[in-house]
């Protein structure tokens, strides 16, 4: 499912306009956003969890056609 199916889901099944369903959608994003940037996770019964886990970069990559290893560049 995208962003736009998504929007037309909400719309039917909460009997909204697309516009609004969109706003919907769009304002639900940009609060789970704004919760993960500030570090805080973002639970939703019944859905999942959402948090921003931090992990150190990888050292050496691989690559899949040659199988040639080489350090990895942080591109972050």
């Amino acid at each position: 499912m995208n962003k736009s199916e998504l929007i037309d889901a909400v719309a039917n099944s909460a009997d909204l306009s697309k516009a609004s369903a969109g706003r919907a959608v769009d304002a639900t994003v940009a609060a789970i956003t704004a919760a993960l940037k500030k570090g805080e996770p973002v639970t939703l019964i019944g859905f999942g969890t959402f948090k921003v886990s931090h992990r150190a970069a990888r050292t050496e990559s691989i690559t899949p056609r040659s199988t040639h290893r080489s350090q990895s560049t942080n591109r972050c």
